[in-house]
């Protein structure tokens, strides 16, 4: 039973390995996408009003431009999935390792019995 779920954990541990290199090239690949945002603070005469020109509001940071009416910048949300998904995907090393522990003591016992 031991040997079944030491192989099970390697499949799976390869399947998510192949995973993240799947991720981390699709990630390097791409161009970061590039989001738009309305700017708060477009028309404002002064820059430095924080009624208008509201920084929380868009993702991009300070915002320093009054004369266009929208920001571009990275979309945040992609950079945190791919992020999080390539994270997720990598766990799968470490079922992979447990599994090789698992399997080569399962090996170890059979050998000394």
């Amino acid at each position: 039973m031991f040997m079944q779920i030491a192989i099970g954990a390697i499949g799976i541990g390869v399947i998510l390995m192949v995973g993240y290199i799947v991720i981390a090239q699709v990630k390097t690949a791409l161009p970061t996408p590039q989001a738009t945002y309305a700017n708060s603070c477009f028309g404002s005469a002064n820059i430095s009003d924080t009624t208008l020109c509201n920084t929380t509001a868009v993702p991009c940071g300070p915002t320093t431009d009054n004369l266009s009416a929208l920001i571009s910048c990275d979309n945040a949300e992609f950079l945190s999935g791919t992020g999080s998904a390539q994270a997720t995907v990598f766990a799968g090393f470490g079922l992979l390792a447990v599994g090789i522990i698992v399997l080569a003591a399962f090996g170890l016992i059979n050998v000394f019995k």
